[in-house]
C-alpha cells in the first residue's frame, strides 16, 4: 500500500512515520522538504493535485495543516488555503486517481457551547479562523470524495517531539516558581502516540472494507485519550510527572486563571471534549487515559 503523508517534520508526522506499518510504502512530504522529505505546500492547490497524479497513493494521509490558531485571526488566506483549500484538491485528484483520503481535523469545528462531548454527526460551529478553515476542509473533502473519505477529529494534541503545550510547559517549569494557566477551559489532551496508532488502523479498516465481512467506517470519527482535564489540570500533571521521571529538579506554582484572563486573539471553545465511544468500537482500539499517555510521551522527551 502507498500512503502519501503530508506534515511529515512536525509531531504528528513525526509519530506516523515511526508506527509506519509494514507493508506500507511511504511517501513524506512537509513544506520544506529536506531529511528525505519531498517538498509539499499545502497552500499550494495545483501541488497537492500533482503530488496525488505524479506519486498515485493508495492513501493521502493529510496530517499537515497550518495550526496557528491565533495567527491565523490575521492571515485567513493562508489558513483557508492549507486547511481548506488542500483537502479538496487531494479529495478531487483522488476522485480521479482511486485513491481514499484520511483528513486530520480538530474539537475547534464546535463552539463549545453544549457542556456535554460531541458526537461526530453533530453540526459545525467554529468561533474563529482556524476552526472555520478546517470545518471547511472537512465538507469540500467528503464533497469531493464521499466514498473513500474519512475525518479524524482530535483535540489537544502533542508529543515529545516539535511545539506543543507539554514541551512548553515542561520549559516554564524550570524557568518560572509560579504559572497562571487557564482552568476553565476542559477538553483532553492527546498523545501523537495514540493518535497515530488510531490513524494507521482507521487506514487499514477502511482499506479492508471492500470484504463483505468487513465492517464499513463511518465518513466522520472522534479520537482523543481517555477522560478530561482544564489546560490546568495538564500544566499541574505535566509538573508532577516531570518531578517523577526525572525531567523536572523542582515544579512551579501552577496557579489556575480564567479565559478572560489571559486574552488572545482567536477565540477557544470553553468545552470540546469529543466522544469517541463509537469510533473506540469501530477501530477497534482501547483508550489510554490521557495521564498515563502523558507519562508515555514524558518518557519520550529527549534529555540534555
Amino acid at each position: 500500500m502507498k500512503v502519501l503523508l503530508t506534515g511529515s517534520a512536525g509531531q504528528l508526522g513525526q509519530a506516523l512515520r515511526q508506527q509506519r506499518p509494514e507493508g506500507v510504502e511511504l511517501i513524506a512530504t512537509s513544506r520544506s522538504g529536506g531529511d528525505g522529505l519531498l517538498a509539499l505546500d499545502l497552500a499550494d492547490a495545483g501541488a497537492c493535485r500533482a503530488a496525488v497524479q505524479q506519486h498515485q497513493p493508495h492513501w493521502v494521509l493529510n496530517a499537515g495543516a497550518y495550526t496557528a490558531v491565533d495567527q491565523a485571526e490575521s492571515e485567513p488566506e493562508l489558513a483557508l488555503a492549507a486547511n481548506a483549500g488542500a483537502p479538496q484538491a487531494f479529495a478531487e485528484a483522488l476522485a480521479a486517481s482511486g485513491g481514499s483520503l484520511l483528513q486530520v481535523s480538530t474539537d475547534f469545528v464546535f463552539d463549545g457551547g453544549q457542556g456535554h462531548p460531541y458526537r461526530p454527526e453533530q453540526p459545525l460551529a467554529p468561533l474563529g479562523v482556524y476552526g472555520a478553515s478546517k470545518a471547511d476542509g472537512e465538507r469540500r473533502a467528503l464533497a469531493a470524495l464521499p466514498q473513500r473519505c474519512h475525518v479524524l477529529r482530535t483535540s489537544w494534541v502533542y508529543g515529545p517531539v516539535g511545539r506543543n503545550f507539554a514541551l512548553t510547559m515542561l520549559r516554564l517549569h524550570r524557568e518560572k516558581a509560579e504559572i497562571g494557566v487557564v482552568a476553565d477551559q476542559v477538553g483532553c489532551p492527546t498523545s501523537t502516540h495514540t493518535l497515530a496508532a488510531a490513524c494507521w488502523r482507521l487506514i487499514a479498516r477502511a482499506s479492508s472494507a471492500a470484504g463483505a465481512s468487513a465492517e464499513h467506517l463511518p465518513a466522520l470519527l472522534h479520537w482523543s485519550d481517555a477522560g478530561a482535564a482544564s489546560w490546568y489540570d495538564f500544566a499541574v500533571a505535566i509538573g508532577e510527572l516531570g518531578l517523577e521521571l526525572g525531567l523536572l529538579q523542582r515544579m512551579a506554582q501552577v496557579k489556575p486563571i480564567t479565559t478572560a484572563e489571559y486574552p488572545t486573539p482567536a477565540r477557544r471553545p470553553s468545552y470540546s471534549l469529543l466522544d469517541c465511544s463509537a469510533s473506540r468500537r469501530q477501530l477497534d482500539l482501547e483508550p489510554l487515559h490521557w495521564r498515563e499517555a502523558l507519562r508515555q510521551v514524558l518518557r519520550a522527551v529527549p534529555r540534555g
